[in-house]
């Protein structure tokens, strides 16, 4: 596979891009990767280090997008930014998937506009993988559509609904609205007409969930409007790095802290694993016509290696194709209720 990585992108490219570049062909011999970005500057980024030459190249693009720039003057002015060449180089097949840590807005629309959505899909959106007491759920909309329909939301539960399936595993994923409260009537107009489309799909869908429940383990799909789910997101990441700091500094004030510290270190390692982004890497932007991966800003090198690893294997499993044949059986069922329904 070869997988397009924007070098520019990340609050410390391109030395931690190129760092989980490199991190991933020492592990994963089948994977090649296009380093897009300034040739001058990631050339002598990768003088000091021993890498595979083989499967390491670079693609120059002659700009960079920063996140002060509007979507707009990006998409207008910057045709020539390392997000839009390797959006270009999965266009013209010249790489099999996208992965960026630079400006997520940019990347989005650049996507929407280079590559177009899938069919049956009106708004691509992004598919955030995150923790709970058991296993794993799929956040969407996790920040692609500040504001959408309950048709959108109907689609993203569907989208979501497939990655969890064909991705992660899951035979059969529960599916949940984000709400104030379990019951059918709490919620806002979108959720509220939202909740009447998604109970009469063959989806399983099991109603509303809280915020509070999230991350008990009982769904696996979590759908909402991107406003919210960043905000949700924000939130949860910001909570496990708090929590951290507050059991260092507690173990720390105790007498026998240092000794307190042994005991639980194993407990405090998991927990850190289980709850740090960099493990999962980065979220796809699902409904668009192939893979496109997007990295937080501040990504390590060890999350850029785990989010070309998801690009790795969304691209194999060619999960647009996925997204496609599940919308179009939506689509299908939609026009088959409309024709039974009376005049």
């Amino acid at each position: 596979m070869r997988i397009a990585l924007d070098a520019m992108g990340g609050d410390n490219a391109p030395e931690v891009t190129i760092e989980g570049a490199i991190e991933t062909v020492s592990e994963k011999e089948d994977i090649r990767v296009v380093l897009v970005g300034d040739e001058r500057m990631v050339s002598e980024a990768l003088k000091s280090r021993r890498y595979p030459p083989d499967r390491i190249s670079i693609h120059h693009a002659s700009q960079t997008v920063s996140m002060d720039d509007s979507i707009s003057f990006a998409i207008r002015r910057k045709r020539d930014s390392s997000i839009r060449k390797g959006i270009d180089l999965v266009k013209s097949g010249e790489a099999d998937a996208f992965v960026s840590a630079g400006h997520s807005g940019v990347v989005m629309a650049t996507a929407l506009l280079v590559l177009g959505t899938s069919e049956g899909v009106d708004r691509p959106a992004i598919a955030t993988t995150m923790p709970t007491l058991k296993e794993r759920f799929v956040l969407i909309d996790a920040g692609a559509n500040v504001d959408s329909t309950p048709e959108n939301l109907l689609q993203f539960a569907y989208m979501g609904s497939a990655y969890s399936k064909h991705v992660i595993g899951v035979e059969k994923p529960r599916v949940a609205l984000l709400s104030i409260g379990e019951e059918d009537v709490k919620g806002n107009e979108l959720t509220k007409e939202a909740f009447s489309l998604l109970k009469n799909t063959s989806l399983n869908f099991v109603g509303n969930v809280e915020g509070k429940d999230l991350y008990q383990g009982d769904v696996d799909v979590v759908v909402c409007d991107g406003f919210t789910g960043n905000i949700a997101l924000k939130i949860s990441e910001g909570l496990a790095e708090a929590i951290m700091k507050m059991l260092k500094v507690e173990i720390a004030s105790i007498a026998t802290g240092r000794l307190a510290y042994l005991f639980m270190k194993p407990a405090l390692k998991n927990f850190k694993k289980k709850t740090d982004y960099a493990e999962y890497g980065g979220a796809p932007l699902l409904g668009i016509r192939g893979t496109c991966i997007i990295s937080h800003g501040r990504s390590s090198a060890k999350a850029i290696k785990n989010a070309i690893k998801t690009a790795d294997l969304a691209s194999r499993l060619r999960v647009d194709r996925i997204i496609s044949d599940e919308l179009s059986s939506l689509s299908r069922g939609m026009k088959t209720d409309l024709a039974g329904s009376p005049a």
